[in-house]
């Protein structure tokens, strides 16, 4: 079926997903990396890409900025079109002063100060963590390939621009960077019983201020989409 967000017919979309905010990054994912891709969704502008990469089917799809935006394209990708991975492939930014740009980031869990989880009524605070199964595989992947790499908390911001100044306090509790979307991935996975990682690189430092310009976020992040697309024919 088709929705309001997605044009995908029934079997256009593989099992699994690359999910970068970008829409850009998806298709230069689909045109470098994918053997007879084909878009199957333009709406909103928010590409998607049906392709082989090393023989067997894998899909790429932006999922905007945001919870709210990539809650609606996971929850969707999970329930009508029957995925069981999803990878995102994003940018954070570095809040630990050891990392830095062009570092990757597993997030092995995904604190957050939004609201989201609010829905399912849980009784305490929900812990919103990643599917090990495809954390250990990326991690070996990520070694295999020489690459340089942490695993840990990641930060979920509700806010870009935050009146209060950037998110430095997290540093005490170890957490390595922040970005704005993988809590409510996570979180629609557990809901889903699906699967879900989010892996990231360094886009800036929070500390110093160093950062990459937009054209380098849309093509430069080679390292981590060739660790998810390994991933994905694994699964």
């Amino acid at each position: 079926m088709t929705t309001a967000h997605n044009a995908a017919k029934p079997g256009q979309i593989a099992k699994t997903v690359l999910m970068p905010g970008d829409p850009l990054r998806a298709k230069f994912v689909a045109e470098t990396y994918l053997e007879d891709a084909e878009c199957y969704n333009e709406i909103r502008g928010m590409l998607g890409f049906t392709g082989l990469y090393k023989g067997k089917p894998v899909s790429v799809q932006g999922h905007g900025m945001g919870m709210p935006s990539i809650g609606i394209y996971s929850y969707e990708l999970y329930h009508m079109y029957q995925v069981d991975n999803i990878i995102r492939i994003g940018s954070a930014g570095a809040i630990r002063r050891d990392v830095k740009i062009r570092d990757l980031v597993f997030g092995m869990g995904a604190c957050t100060d939004s609201n989201y989880a609010h829905q399912y009524e849980l009784p305490g605070t929900y812990a919103p963590i990643a599917s090990y199964h495809l954390l250990e595989q990326a991690v070996q992947i990520a070694k295999e390939k020489g690459r340089h790499y942490f695993v840990g908390n990641v930060l979920s911001a509700d806010l870009f621009y935050n009146e209060l100044g950037p998110p430095t306090s997290w540093e005490k509790m170890g957490v390595l960077a922040v970005e704005m979307e993988a809590a409510a991935l996570y979180m629609n996975a557990a809901s889903a019983q699906k699967q879900a990682l989010c892996m990231l690189t360094i886009s800036d430092e929070i500390h110093s201020g160093k950062e990459l310009p937009p054209k380098e976020r849309e093509v430069g992040f080679t390292a981590m989409m060739e660790i998810a697309l390994e991933l994905a024919i694994n699964l």
